[in-house]
């Protein structure tokens, strides 16, 4: 798919972030876009700005961790055209050691994060394949990479997209299918995750509001930038696309420290933490 000009493109999370750019930058090149997300205003605002760009849009809005709802919607868009792109990227984030989190907490992310992957990817390959040259894109993270002290759920559904990707890739390669696949291990991309996402507090996270700002400030890729790189990447049909250059750099300590770099993480996020809690003491008031 060297060339994407007015190609058939599904985009879920395309009310903000990733999604939005994604969704922005495929209009540009004269998309016909079907898009969704829970967020209906976020949603239309897209939407609005991508036909004012000359781009054919509809949309639906639709939680990506319902089954049903996600092929319902993919049988809508299978009686207006065959698809030539997916992007699964709708996703959420929560904060949180282990013995913090609740049970609650990880069934809502891998059910956002996983299962609205697999939905999506399920619901789709059927119109993919009837394209005769479908691309299918789904979204983890570098945390997908990478396990970090905080982020046990987050990391267990990011890690699943990879994996599931992956194997689905490998799979499409030996049938010779006409759709491949690529998975996008994005760094801190500057989105609203950061101040919607979950952060549970306790010995791991003294200070939540504290963790939500350091979160915000690891955030550096904008998401024009991380959208022209996935873009990029499907056009050469990379099986993995790092967005950022602070996915590059985990990608290589990963690849350099398999097992070493849980240790160096660990201190470092332990020397934060502790930094954390003594400036919290510091704060309150005496007595």
């Amino acid at each position: 798919m060297a060339d994407l000009n007015g190609k058939v493109a599904v985009v879920t999370g395309a009310a903000s972030g990733i999604g939005r750019a994604l969704a922005l930058a495929l209009a540009r090149r004269s998309c016909v876009l079907e898009l969704a997300d829970i967020d209906e205003l976020g949603l239309r605002a897209t939407a609005d700005a991508c036909r004012a760009l000359g781009s054919r849009v509809d949309t639906r809005v639709v939680d990506v961790s319902q089954r049903e709802a996600v092929h319902t919607w993919a049988r809508e868009v299978g009686e207006r055209h065959a698809v030539n792109l997916v992007f699964n990227n709708a996703g959420i984030a929560l904060g949180g050691g282990v013995e913090e989190i609740v049970y609650d907490d990880i069934e809502r992310i891998m059910s956002v994060n996983f299962w609205g992957v697999v939905h999506g990817t399920m619901a789709f390959l059927p119109l993919l394949r009837r394209s005769g040259d479908g691309h299918l894109v789904n979204v983890s993270s570098i945390y997908g990479c990478l396990a970090m002290p905080g982020q046990s759920a987050y990391n267990a559904s990011k890690f699943a997209v990879r994996g599931f990707t992956e194997s689905l890739r490998m799979e499409l390669d030996i049938k010779g299918d006409n759709v491949t696949a690529s998975t996008v291990s994005p760094g801190g991309i500057r989105t609203n995750i950061a101040a919607s996402a979950v952060i549970r507090s306790g010995s791991l996270i003294p200070d939540g509001d504290l963790a939500r700002r350091q979160f915000s400030a690891r955030l550096i890729t904008d998401p024009e930038r991380a959208a022209a790189i996935i873009l990029d990447g499907v056009r050469k049909r990379r099986r993995r696309i790092l967005v950022g250059r602070d996915a590059f750099w985990f990608d290589v300590l990963v690849r350099l420290l398999p097992a070493a770099y849980q240790r160096l993480v660990g201190n470092i996020v332990k020397r934060r933490f502790e930094r954390a809690r003594a400036e919290r003491l510091t704060a309150q008031p005496p007595g």
